[in-house]
């Protein structure tokens, strides 16, 4: 397992201040929220893309891939019972892929909540053949570029589409392709009724990419969630993939959310 941290925990910080701060603290890897590469437009993130990646590199980081795919965006929705919306939005994930590549990821989690809520008077089965139709869409594309989308369960508290890994599973099951697999988040993952260990045993063979953070909002190690047995699972199981930290609370010092979680996690993984 490799440990990485999502960019935008380091909110306004510059880009090689951040990157050299991760590893130092034993960060390897860099995961990138597309709204921190400029909000205009796609045109000024991939202008930014090689510079990125070139940062990256000589700070000794690795750029995993791209999450909060659709966050802070208007007009987009994978389940809209509209047609242009839909081809829109997949027409906008489709150039995260390409720049998902070009930064040198690998891997994007689709989570954003708000874009993927079943609006009222949509069927649920109507939903997941709308959502089915964008990343059908977007396959060629992942195919092309060897970038997974990685659709990641949310709780019922954020989202009423894809509420569990096993729900999320059976989605995954429509595309029988080794681009479109499953990811997890302890915080997500704890508003389920499934132990830890169940979800990461019964999920091994579709699990790509884990976000390590706690109910709290904060970090791991910094709530009440015991990772001991959560990392002896992924270990259990032989997920080689990244342990990626995921913070939302913005009260606390960035450096504290940064290096608390670090230090919590690896003095839980053996040297």
């Amino acid at each position: 397992m490799k440990l990485a941290i999502c960019n935008e925990t380091y909110r306004d910080w510059p880009w090689d201040k951040a990157m050299a701060h991760a590893r130092e603290h034993g960060y390897t890897g860099l995961e990138v929220a597309p709204f921190t590469l400029q909000s205009d437009s796609l045109d000024t993130r991939f202008s930014r893309a090689s510079i990125l990646k070139d940062q990256a590199e000589q700070a000794g980081l690795e750029i995993v891939g791209l999450h909060w795919l659709l966050a802070r965006t208007d007009g987009l929705h994978i389940t809209s019972a509209d047609k242009v919306t839909r081809r829109r939005t997949a027409d906008f994930l489709i150039r995260l892929v390409e720049l998902c590549a070009n930064l040198g990821g690998k891997v994007m989690v689709l989570g954003s909540p708000q874009q993927r809520n079943v609006s009222f008077g949509v069927k649920q089965d109507s939903a997941t053949e709308f959502a089915e139709q964008v990343i059908f869409d977007m396959l060629p594309h992942l195919q092309r570029c060897d970038v997974v989308l990685a659709i990641e369960p949310l709780s019922i508290n954020e989202t009423n589409f894809l509420n569990t890994a096993a729900e999320t599973i059976e989605f995954c099951r429509r595309f029988s392709s080794s681009h479109v697999k499953l990811h997890l988040d302890v915080k997500a993952m704890s508003a389920e009724s499934m132990s830890f260990a169940q979800i990461i045993k019964s999920s091994a063979d579709w699990l790509v990419h884990f976000h390590a953070n706690d109910p709290n909002l904060r970090g791991p190690g910094m709530g009440e969630i015991d990772f001991r047995p959560i990392l002896a699972t992924l270990r259990e199981i032989g997920y080689q993939g990244w342990l990626s930290v995921e913070v939302f609370d913005e009260s606390l010092p960035v450096e504290q959310l940064v290096e608390q979680s670090a230090h919590y996690l690896r003095s839980l993984v053996p040297a």
